[in-house]
């Protein structure tokens, strides 16, 4: 069964994450309002130049009142469902050949 925007967008995290979208890395942040009732995301290309950007207003009517930022509505809810969360990588220190690790 798909995953309906308003699921995937609940799984994503507050705060900061990177993730995969039709093969091209990404920086998101998500914010969410103390009363759940506004949640912005905000999506860059790292390296590139796409963008993915908008905010969702849950009404009291239950409605949920979506506002992109400048692009469709579509390529929107297709980013929030597609979008494959990675957590960050610990560093790795490297040791020069010569230096022993202890």
């Amino acid at each position: 069964m798909a995953m309906t925007f308003e699921a995937a967008l609940d799984l994503l995290p507050t705060g900061y994450s990177m993730g995969w979208y039709l093969g091209r890395k990404y920086g998101v942040t998500v914010t969410r309002s103390a009363d759940g009732k506004r949640v912005k995301l905000f999506a860059r290309e790292l390296g590139g130049q796409d963008i993915v950007s908008f905010n969702l207003y849950r009404l009291e009517d239950g409605v949920d009142a979506l506002r992109p930022c400048e692009m469709s509505s579509d390529k929107v809810s297709d980013f929030v469902i597609g979008v494959e969360l990675r957590p960050p990588q610990a560093a790795v220190p490297s040791f020069p050949p010569h230096v022993q690790q202890v």
